[in-house]
């Protein structure tokens, strides 16, 4: 599930994006990523996006 949006994953594995914040595994979807790609490479933690 996306730690963001809370879309499910439907069939095999899905290629998403993969982060650990405070410890914590979050997986994002393919929608979430490029919506936050920026933040993300920046290593910002979800709650500044």
């Amino acid at each position: 599930m996306c730690a963001r949006c809370g879309t499910r994953a439907e069939g095999p594995q899905p290629t998403w994006t993969f982060s650990v914040e405070d410890g914590a595994r979050r997986h994002y979807c393919e929608a979430c990523s490029r919506d936050n790609l920026r933040a993300i490479e920046g290593r910002l933690d979800a709650q500044w996006w």
